[in-house]
């Protein structure tokens, strides 16, 4: 997990503008599969979109929970739509690393 600064956090957010939720929180909450397809989405995308059809109320704990167990960052949540981040394994598969770092 890695903190990011305002800056940072724009130009994820401008670049979550363009891209459609991948996972959908709901009617049983965030299980164990859910989870997983978090983890499977950042692992292809480093950028993603979860949103929340249920437990709307519980998206701040839902979303931490996600954050803790995915080891991601949490760029923003707007809405009933949250936007995690995190940076793939592979150094050469990054895609916004190098922006990410001028504005560090």
């Amino acid at each position: 997990m890695i903190e990011l600064s305002s800056k940072q956090r724009k130009l994820l957010e401008k670049y979550a503008n363009s891209i459609d939720p991948v996972v959908i929180v709901g009617g049983n909450g965030v299980s164990a599969g859910v989870t997983e397809k978090v983890l499977q989405s950042l692992e292809c995308h480093e950028l993603i979109k979860v949103k929340f059809n249920e437990f709307k109320d519980e998206k701040y704990e839902l979303t931490q929970g996600l954050v803790e167990s995915c080891q991601a960052t949490l760029v923003r949540i707007i809405g009933n739509v949250a936007i995690l981040y995190k940076a793939c394994e592979e150094r050469e598969n990054r895609r916004y690393e190098k922006e990410l770092s001028k504005l560090a």
